[in-house]
């Protein structure tokens, strides 16, 4: 049982003197870092993650202050999170990406006492933040940076490279060493192991406390319900804020030993995929998505016999691949055609993707189109889905192997309770389920009852017979029509991002008498149709509302008419009226959270002339709407939008229980 663990493996840093001594000549993270891949074993990581734990005790780290880490995925990053929990402290990751407003809320909500920086921008942001703060509860007293490009001229009194901290730290050994083996040792199950924010799609983020009970237990039985072993090897290229890359990135590599690889940049995350091959992958259903949309482009520009090549076997991967992969009886014939098609197509597709050496791979955070889900899984990838939360320290319900489907989430994750209450919201209770909202004891109340359950604010049903979880939709955003049909807008949205044309689509319909959308198109593959047909265009804006492009989403939305309409619980939710939206929907103006989830009331309320236009009849609209640059400053985008009509197919509709 949990509580009967050894103390020697109850927290983060005693799995890592474990790993130091079991497997302290295997890699445990590699960087790629001006073009080369460079490697660090688990021994030699625990003498970095020690000596920048010395350096931070050097510099006055107390026990329970807050470290914020904010940069892109590398490993010094990654050590900075556990140099801080030996000291007895609290990482606090924050997206890289965050504007300043963002990062100051949480930097002032944490009152942290130490930042981490990844480069001279995330340095500039925080000092930015700092000199709007004066006179506010901000206890900023050290940064500390990794890249030392551009930091020369800035004031170091109270900032320092991580690399001198960790040399500080090497030279105090024989000074601060038996205090932080005492530190250390003091760490329990119940100390906090890292604290997270939440994405805040209805409101601020709020800070989620995580034990190293909470981390460690999920991580050991997850791990184990996917056979994960020390040999596996994982990219870790998503935010280190979110709780997926820490549970993979650090709390399920931690217990079972695997390498966690380091990309060199967000722009070379595609090409490093190739390069390491991971065997263990997670990717929420937006990248899965990008790269369905770039093998489309591609077999678009090949020749006619690649081009009947693809199709020929993707007909045969499609109705045989799934079958395979679950172990099910499959004739001679079908398995000697998905053979050659693995010759042909598959392998080589797979290796150009870098998913040839999956084992296992995940998708989670978004529903995933069923038409996306079951491409990949056709073509032999393991791809599975999960239903989890940063309040779950990830995992709430997992998918068997052999009971793998694209409309369930699987069945409740080892450890974990699942239940449905009587207005429909899932609740779960599990041995990752979080301490509590940071500073804030009415939200942890209303969110987690006494017994343990945790309201998750979705709405789903447990299948009969197979056990499996069906997620409908965000609770709140689940409703009715003016009729009383059932409305579920990601159900939608979903069938229409399976298309490589479309980058996001928003389902409106609550309360009104029929559904519309607003669609982003994706510029990528949108642009590269244009080049192919010698279209001139000279914006996203331009290209969005050209009569060819406003045509072929139309056939989109069409096709997904008659797709939803076969379902007779949902048929209402068939789109009436769509526009392109003049820009893509972007987290810098407040449209998106950082983890590109919409934020839908945002979207109704900015956008309420688009609206407006939509249920008025009207056939174009103009509109201006204010954006946000990369550099801060604000701007507005002027544009006349074309509305049009879609046509709607018949369907058994079935009217919602009032």
């Amino acid at each position: 049982m949990a509580k009967d663990r050894p103390a020697e493996l109850q927290s983060i840093p005693a799995l890592l003197a474990r790993n130091a001594v079991k497997w302290g000549a295997l890699p445990a993270f590699r960087e790629k870092e001006f073009g080369i891949w460079q490697s660090w074993t688990w021994a030699e990581a625990q003498a970095e993650i020690r000596a920048m734990a010395l350096g931070f005790l050097a510099l006055g780290l107390e026990r329970g202050d807050h470290v914020a880490i904010i940069g892109r995925n590398r490993p010094a990053l990654y050590w900075s999170m556990v140099a801080a929990q030996m000291c007895g402290a609290v990482p606090v990751p924050l997206y890289q990406d965050a504007v300043a407003e963002e990062m100051a809320y949480v930097l002032e909500h944490c009152g942290a006492r130490f930042v981490v920086c990844g480069d001279q921008e995330q340095v500039d942001k925080v000092l930015e933040v700092q000199e709007g703060l004066e006179g506010k509860d901000l206890r900023l007293h050290h940064i500390a940076y990794l890249d030392k490009r551009g930091m020369r001229k800035y004031d170091h009194s109270h900032m320092n490279a991580l690399a001198d901290i960790a040399a500080e730290g090497r030279a105090a050994e024989q000074r601060l060493g038996a205090e932080l083996d005492k530190r250390i040792a003091e760490l329990t199950y119940d100390s906090t192991c890292v604290m997270l924010y939440t994405s805040g799609t209805t409101g601020k983020p709020k800070g989620v406390v995580l034990s190293n009970r909470n981390i460690i237990e999920t991580a050991k039985n997850s791990s184990e319900f996917d056979h994960l072993r020390h040999s596996d090897d994982v990219l870790a290229y998503l935010p280190m804020a979110w709780v997926g890359d820490f549970i993979f990135s650090v709390g399920q590599a931690y217990w079972t030993g695997f390498t966690v690889n380091c990309p060199e940049s967000d722009s070379t995350v595609r090409t490093c995929l190739r390069e390491i091959g991971p065997s263990y992958y997670f990717a929420p259903p937006r990248v899965f998505e990008g790269l369905l949309t770039d093998v489309t482009i591609r077999m678009e520009d090949a020749g006619r016999f690649k081009q009947w090549l693809y199709r020929h076997f993707m007909g045969v991967a499609r109705r045989v691949g799934p079958a395979l992969l679950d172990g099910k009886a499959v004739g001679f014939g079908d398995r000697l055609a998905y053979w050659l098609g693995g010759v042909f197509v598959y392998g080589p597709l797979k290796d150009s993707l870098g998913l040839g050496r999956l084992r296992v791979a995940y998708t989670a955070g978004e529903a995933i189109g069923p038409e996306i889900f079951d491409f990949y899984r056709s073509l032999g990838i393991n791809l599975k889905q999960l239903y989890g939360q940063t309040e779950a320290s990830v995992f709430i319900t997992q998918q068997p192997d052999g009971e793998v489907r694209s409309d369930t989430v699987g069945v409740p994750s080892p450890g974990v309770e699942v239940k449905i209450g009587e207005n429909g919201e899932v609740y779960y209770r599990s041995p990752g389920t979080f301490v509590e909202y940071y500073n804030n004891p009415e939200s942890t109340a209303s969110t987690k009852d006494a017994e343990g359950w945790v309201a998750t604010g979705d709405a789903g049903f447990f299948e009969e017979g197979t056990g499996h979880l069906r997620i409908i939709d965000r609770a709140k955003d689940v409703g009715k029509m003016a009729d009383g049909r059932l409305f579920a807008p990601k159900y939608v949205e979903n069938k229409l991002k399976f298309y490589s044309n479309i980058l996001e689509a928003v389902v409106l319909g609550a309360g009104r008498d029929y559904c519309t959308a607003f669609i982003n198109i994706d510029l990528t593959a949108v642009g590269n149709w244009a080049e192919r047909n010698n279209i001139a265009y000279a914006s996203y804006q331009e290209l969005s509302q050209h009569p060819q492009v406003l045509e072929t989403i139309a056939g989109h939305v069409e096709e997904v008419n008659k797709s939803v309409a076969a379902d007779p619980m949902l048929a209402g939710c068939q789109i009436h009226r769509f526009l392109i939206l003049h820009k893509e929907l972007d987290a810098d103006d407040g449209e998106m959270t950082r983890t590109r989830k919409v934020r839908r009331k945002v979207i109704e309320e900015k956008f309420a002339d688009l609206i407006a236009a939509l249920y008025g009849g009207k056939n174009s609209i103009y509109t201006e709407t204010e954006v946000t640059y990369e550099d801060g400053r604000k701007g507005a985008i002027k544009a006349t939008l074309t509305i049009r009509d879609a046509k709607v197919a018949a369907g058994q509709e079935r009217i919602a229980a009032e």
